[in-house]
This record gives structure tokens, sequence and C-alpha cells, in this order.
């Protein structure tokens, strides 16, 4: 007989404003620090019967600690697989340890982008930097997983999505979570590969699935509330939790609508220092016509390349070398 569940932890008192809006304080992980793998930071409950590995992955980015809330609080209330094996993973702590409201973009990371880092030239080179070792010691138990959600949270305004990847693999994934109702599928960026593009998911023979999900403002409950609905999803569509089980958000009960689809078909990077764009738009903006001016990059001008151009996370304030906006095509 299963004990009876630990009701939900409260989400922390907010400390005070820096210049974004910060509504949430970090949580208390200390209990989850050492882990039960021998991977810091990563805890894993087999159910002794068959089923897949399911990943849980938080604090990739050390300022993004909204999902880390989430899996906290499945951890306190101990919430364990009805089948096959579920991981917790807190990513980055040394990054989340420097965590300081009143500058809170600061500990994104370290010395390099954890998300940055996960092709095999860099896991297997020469480089050391603190975030690299990391992925190296994580990774492992990063390729152990069948299934892996990243989760992730933005800092200018964006509709929530899931990030898919390039594969087919990860599109059904997305679109079977459901939860954001946006599915993205991308190529990455120029300046390095994320965990979702790591060769355990992207590989002829990978055979594992990872994908994105970006729930919101960093700093927000509703960011809390979007990554707690796809870590539910998840956990029902792979039968490691029951329907109702009162850990998780109940269902809807009105039939979920079908995501939309969209397909990257150019990332813009910021090749001056003097890039703007023409209007502050926010993400998920679909543009109507083809060849509108979005933005200059110096003398370059970047306009939308056909009708219903859809915008995908665009950065306020990009940099060289850095993606200032993706343009996706929806699918019909």
């Amino acid at each position: 007989m299963r004990a009876k569940p630990e009701p939900l932890a409260p989400l922390p008192k907010p400390p005070v404003a820096g210049a974004f809006a910060v509504e949430l304080a970090p949580p208390d992980l200390s209990l989850w620090r050492a882990g039960n793998t021998g991977v810091p930071g990563f805890t894993s409950f087999a159910s002794g019967l068959p089923g897949p590995h399911v990943m849980l992955l938080s604090l990739v980015h050390g300022n993004e600690f909204a999902g880390a809330i989430v899996l906290d609080q499945l951890l306190r209330a101990r919430f364990r697989p009805l089948r096959g094996r579920l991981t917790f993973g807190f990513a980055n702590m040394a990054a989340f340890d420097q965590f300081d409201a009143a500058h809170p973009t600061a500990s994104r990371y370290i010395e390099l982008d954890l998300n940055r880092v996960w092709s095999e030239k860099m896991l297997t080179g020469p480089e050391r930097a603190l975030e690299l070792e990391r992925a190296r010691e994580i990774r492992p138990i990063i390729e152990s997983a069948d299934l892996l959600l990243d989760l992730h949270s933005m800092l200018w305004p964006s509709e929530p999505l899931i990030l898919c990847g390039p594969t087919t693999s990860g599109l059904a994934l997305g679109a079977a979570v459901g939860t954001p109702a946006l599915v993205v599928a991308d190529h990455g960026h120029k300046n390095g590969a994320r965990l979702i593009d790591h060769l355990a998911f992207t590989g002829q023979s990978a055979g594992r699935t990872a994908v994105l999900v970006e729930g919101g403002p960093h700093w927000s409950p509703i960011t809390v509330d979007c990554l707690r609905a796809s870590v539910a999803a998840l956990l029902r569509l792979t039968s490691l939790a029951a329907p109702d089980d009162p850990r998780l958000p109940p269902e809807d009960p009105q039939p979920r609508p079908a995501p939309r689809i969209a397909q990257v078909t150019t990332a813009i990077t910021v090749v001056t220092h003097d890039f703007h764009f023409t209007e502050p738009y926010r993400g998920g903006t679909v543009i109507p016509w083809r060849d509108t001016l979005i933005a200059r990059d110096g003398n370059r001008e970047i306009r939308t390349e056909y009708d219903d151009c859809l915008l995908v996370m665009p950065s306020a304030r990009p940099t060289r070398g850095h993606t200032a906006v993706r343009l996706a095509r929806l699918r019909k």
C-alpha cells in the first residue's frame, strides 16, 4: 500500500525585485544536492516494472529555477513512478547558488552556457570550464534517459512553447505532451549545441528523445504552473503517474486542442553591434505579410521570408554572435 503523499509545498515568498520583476524565491534544494545516483544533483527512482527511463531536468541555466521549484515539490511529495524509472536532475547548481534577486540575470552561468556545450567536439576536447566539466560529469546519466524534459524559462515576453529540435521523434514527443500548445522544430544556435541537440538524442542510432520547454517569464508563478503542467502531461503520457494522482495538477476535462506546429526556417544571428528591432516584438507574434521589415543589423535589413511568419523568442537586447530571433513557418 502506497504511503499517503504529502501536499505540495507552497511557492516560496519572493525576494525584493531588482531591475526585472522577480516574483519567486529560489527553492531550498539542500535535500537533493547529493542525489542518490553517484552524480550530485541527480535523484532517481525505479519502479521495478518495465517502462521508460524519464528524466526531468532543471537548472541548465542557474537563474531559471521555476522548473527546480516543480521538481522540488514532487520530490518533497515523495512522488515515485508507477513503472519504469524517473530521474530528477538539477544541472547547474554552482550558478544557481549565485542567484541574487538584485541582479537576476547574472547567474545564468559562471563560465560557459551549459546549454551550448553539447557537441562531441566540446565534450571530448581539451577545453576546461566549470560548466563543461559539469556537462562531462552528468553526460552518462543524461545518456541513460529514454525521454528527457528540459525545463526552461524566458527573459523576454513570449508565448510559452516546446522546442523539439530537428528530429521527428522530438516533434512527436512535443506534440504528444502538448503543453504548452506551441511546438517549434529547429536546428539550434550557431554559437553552440544545446542538450536537446546532443547526439544521444539526434544521432541516427540515438533511440532517445529530448525536448525543451520554455514555460514563460523567468521569475513568475505562471511559469511554475506551465512547467508543472508539462511535467504532469509527460508523466501521464508515459504512465509513470496515474491520471488522478493528487500530486499533479488535475487534467482539464475539456478535449485538448491540437498543438500548433512550427518549423524554424532561419535563425537570425547578430553580426554587428548595432542590431535593433523595428518594434518591441513579443515571442509568438505572427507577421501576416512576406517581406515585412522587422529589424536592422547595421546596414542589413531583416525581413520576413513568407506570409504568416512566426517570431520565435525575439531578444530585446541581442548581442553580436547570438541569436536575435528565429523565423518559423506554421504548419497548415
